[in-house]
């Protein structure tokens, strides 16, 4: 009788604890396909605790929902105008089908990396570089779109995709730095030539309203005077006006010419009263010469 108990009680010691290891905790993002005898299960399980038969009647193969982030390294590429490349991207997955990951593809990370990358590398092939530069957004998105149409069978949703880099030969970095300042002094002399045209345009109307207003002429040829005339030991030159030479001149414009004159003549006697005068000058040259004939000479 007390081996009889022993042998129940180991008995039932080993169906407690095969009952206990059948009980496996998924986390929130797990999901469980589960194979029994071979065959799968219709539904994924999790999370939380799920019942699977032991002794290998159920096996599993758990999958993580969460988002993949998919590196892309550096790929080489010539572009449609013969230019070597290299591009490196990445990719964002979800595994929006737990079951067909797993039944409907071996890898379905190494899968959607590989076509990634040959996605890319078609797509930028037959673009100019100058495309590639300019159109990232426009790459980024028919990548996405295909990649998406091709792993859709796998349970696998391209949420994005994004390149990182695109790294030139030095030589085109070099032209396209060229490239670059050639169009800056483009731009520099265009806006000169515009500033030039609407300096010219201004100039041309002031002209007109002080044709028709001599006054005005007069009041600004008298501030250009006082101006220049601020400057010492400068000799203004005054413009006559030609019917002045043919003694046809206005009122205005002989009163203009006299003080224009007035004022030319005051600059000359500040310059004049500046500088000593010319005979002094000359008076203490002889001086020296008689005081040196004077002296007496060594023999």
């Amino acid at each position: 009788m007390g081996i009889e108990m022993v042998f129940l009680a180991a008995f039932g010691l080993i169906g407690l604890i095969t009952f206990l290891s059948s009980f496996r905790v998924l986390r929130e993002y797990e999901r469980a396909i589960v194979f029994r005898l071979g065959r799968a299960r219709p539904k994924p399980l999790g999370p939380g605790v799920v019942l699977m038969l032991p002794f290998g009647i159920d096996r599993s193969n758990v999958v993580d929902t969460r988002t993949k982030v998919i590196q892309i390294p550096a790929q080489e590429v010539i572009t449609r105008d013969n230019i070597s490349i290299q591009v490196d991207a990445v990719v964002y997955a979800d595994v929006a089908s737990p079951a067909d990951a797993i039944l409907r593809v071996e890898e379905y990370m190494p899968a959607t990396l590989q076509l990634a990358a040959t996605t890319m590398r078609s797509i930028i092939g037959r673009m100019e570089l100058d495309e590639v530069l300019a159109k990232r957004a426009e790459i980024n998105l028919e990548v996405q779109q295909i990649l998406d149409e091709r792993t859709e069978q796998w349970g696998v949703e391209i949420t994005a995709v994004e390149i990182k880099d695109i790294m030139l030969p030095q030589e085109m970095k070099r032209a396209m730095a060229q490239g670059a300042e050639a169009e800056r002094e483009r731009r520099a002399k265009v806006i000169l030539a515009e500033g030039e045209l609407q300096a010219a345009e201004k100039l041309a109307q002031a002209a007109r309203l002080m044709s028709n207003e001599p006054a005005a002429l007069q009041l600004r040829l008298y501030q250009t005077l006082v101006e220049v005339a601020s400057e010492p030991n400068m000799t203004i030159v005054l413009p006559v006006p030609i019917e002045l030479l043919h003694g046809s001149a206005s009122p205005a414009t002989a009163q203009l010419i006299s003080g224009a004159a007035t004022a030319l003549a005051t600059k000359k006697a500040a310059a004049a009263n500046a500088l000593p005068a010319a005979s002094n000058v000359e008076a203490w040259e002889n001086q020296l010469d008689i005081a040196a004939d004077k002296l007496p000479t060594s023999k």
